[in-house]
């Protein structure tokens, strides 16, 4: 896509600054594909296809089929993958299900902005071994354990990942359906674990400090309509932090890049445009000259913190840019699953269509 049309905001952002960002990433990409947080840092395979995402959307297609082929390479015979590398090691071996599931996510988003039905049938193996994986760890009330070590299984599932796999499962699905294959337990898997998501907190660990937990589950599709809308509405006011952004934990004085990008995004998959183009505004003070992001503000002190600007801020930035301005083709990758998911019967996706 080189030449593609760039997300731009008005008032908020340009083309141009949406390339800088996109090309903040790309400039702390590693020699053998993988995105850490920051040059030098570590890489968890969540946030590697978060930025990968990104540059897809920013047309630099080579950079991120780099990234996607480093996660084929990288992933292991069950399916996962290590929870965290550095410098093209293995830092942490655990593998957490919704980094391992995150990848149906990246590759559904790939082919919505290209079309590129090679790229979807190459990835497929890494997709479909990745959530047969994460399947494998589906608890009794249809919610998803999240950590495997080489010894256990935690049986502990949260909130905000169950949230996200359940997106990446749908993702998953719509990519077998464009590549004509059919996957009826994944569809059982989804609305069990939907149903577990919408009626069943008890099955979570209690982690509701965190604003994650809030927006997610509406982010991700399983809380539509006038349901989204309350759940937003019910926490607002212990989150949103005047025009400077999101908290990330409610009791703290922290707001953060990402998370404000999040919930525009869950915004405007319930149609709450205006607010979601607040947020995205909102959080422009962390953007540096060059175009990265830092992570958050503590605005008790004024202090940006950590002291790194992260890729998967700037990642957050672009996605939510380009879902706002309906840019790519993959703008809609949260709200068309979230608009066409019938909760009751399967998962048609009508976005299919417009690609075979």
């Amino acid at each position: 896509m080189p030449g593609a049309e760039l997300p731009a905001v008005p008032g908020v952002l340009t083309g141009a600054q949406t390339l800088a960002t996109a090309e903040s990433i790309a400039a702390a990409q590693e020699s053998d594909g993988a995105i850490p947080w920051f040059p030098g840092g570590h890489t968890d395979p969540w946030d590697h296809v978060e930025s990968a995402m990104a540059l897809t959307v920013a047309g630099l297609l080579t950079e991120a089929r780099a990234a996607y082929e480093w996660s084929a390479r990288t992933q292991r015979p069950d399916g996962s993958w290590p929870s965290q590398f550095r410098c093209g090691a293995i830092e942490i071996a655990d593998a957490d299900t919704n980094f391992c599931a995150y990848i149906a996510t990246g590759v559904w988003h790939y082919v919505r902005c290209t079309g590129d039905r090679d790229f979807a049938a190459r990835l497929w193996p890494t997709v479909r071994a990745a959530i047969d994986h994460v399947l494998t760890l589906q608890g009794p009330r249809g919610e998803i354990y999240w950590l495997r070590t080489d010894s256990e299984i935690l049986p502990e599932a949260l909130l905000t990942g169950s949230s996200s796999m359940f997106h990446s499962i749908r993702c998953a699905l719509a990519l077998a359906e464009f590549l004509d294959i059919d996957q009826p337990e994944w569809e059982v898997a989804a609305l069990r674990l939907g149903h577990a998501i919408r009626h069943h907190p008890e099955a979570f660990a209690l982690k509701d400090r965190y604003s994650m937990d809030w927006y997610y589950p509406v982010l991700c599709g399983a809380f539509r309509g006038a349901a989204a809308e309350a759940r937003i509405a019910a926490r607002w006011d212990d989150f949103v932090v005047g025009d400077i952004g999101i908290r990330c934990v409610g009791d703290r004085p922290w707001v953060t890049g990402a998370e404000t990008c999040e919930l525009a995004l869950a915004l405007d998959t319930v149609g709450d445009r205006d607010r979601a183009r607040d947020l995205l505004a909102a959080m422009q003070h962390l953007r540096a000259e060059d175009g990265s992001y830092w992570t958050g503000l503590v605005f008790a002190d004024g202090k940006h913190w950590p002291e790194e600007r992260t890729t998967w801020t700037g990642a957050a930035m672009i996605l939510a840019a380009d879902a706002l301005t309906r840019t790519s083709g993959g703008n809609g990758v949260f709200r068309e699953l979230a608009a066409t998911a019938d909760m009751s019967t399967g998962f048609a996706c009508d976005c299919v269509s417009t690609l075979s």
